[in-house]
């Protein structure tokens, strides 16, 4: 009787698991530049003497949905978005690289170059500091050049670039912060087919229509082993009688 209460109990589980991670998808289905969040279930069967028949479900992985979204236009000069696959580099505070596709960026009171929430952006030689009184365009390969308001006519200054990558998709986690990082924390290196747009975001790639359908089958699912625990239950009690009266 343990096998299917123990096998209903972790599938219940993990379909509660799933349903959280889903809402998180569709609480962030305007946010810049979001990856939607996907995971997959399997059974494992237990190991150990007198265990063979026993099984149980786990979250086997937990994967990212790297499908760009819609661009969005915005004609704000500091808003980029990056093309096809790719990632724009962020210096973290620590010394570490984070990763993100959210290209709605800023410029600090001390003129660095930096995402809304205040991460600096990490260019090819560092970090990019953006002098005061100049107007500013990013190229495609994420070239920043700077035309002072005050001063000589047209003369264009490049400020530096904005460090674009595409590593491997099985080779990033998702931190807490919604930033991707590398396996093992380590850089991951420029890539120069890369490209970017200025003057437009991209949007969520979550598909609500999608996540709602998942979400109820993902509800029937859970009342199902609810029911097969009841089951159980009841099967428990009936057998308990049985052997009362014997």
């Amino acid at each position: 009787m343990d096998r299917i209460i123990y096998t209903a109990m972790t599938g219940a589980s993990q379909v509660f698991s799933q349903q959280s991670a889903m809402a998180h998808n569709m609480a962030n289905a305007t946010t810049t530049g979001y990856r939607a969040e996907m995971h997959s279930f399997r059974a494992v069967p237990i190991d150990g003497p007198g265990l063979p028949t026993r099984a149980f479900v786990i979250d086997a992985s937990v994967m990212n949905d790297f499908t760009p979204g819609t661009l969005q236009q915005t004609d704000r000069p500091l808003d980029v978005a990056v093309q096809g696959q790719g990632l724009i580099a962020l210096a973290m505070p620590d010394g570490s690289e984070a990763y993100t596709r959210n290209g709605s960026l800023d410029v600090s009171p001390n003129g660095v170059l930096q995402t809304r929430t205040g991460i600096p952006v990490q260019g090819d030689g560092g970090l990019i500091t953006i002098p005061p009184d100049t107007e500013i365009s990013i190229a495609n390969d994420g070239t920043i050049s700077g035309v002072p308001r005050f001063g000589t006519p047209n003369t264009t200054n490049v400020l530096g670039r904005i460090k674009l990558v595409n590593p491997p998709e099985h080779e990033l986690d998702r931190g807490d912060d919604g930033l991707f990082r590398l396996h093992g924390g380590m850089p991951a290196d420029s890539d120069p087919n890369t490209t970017m747009v200025s003057g437009y975001l991209e949007g969520s790639n979550v598909n609500m229509a999608s996540e709602m359908v998942a979400m109820i089958s993902l509800a029937r699912q859970f009342e199902m082993q609810m029911k097969v625990l009841k089951t159980a239950d009841e099967n428990d009690q009936a057998a308990s009688k049985l052997l009362s009266l014997t």
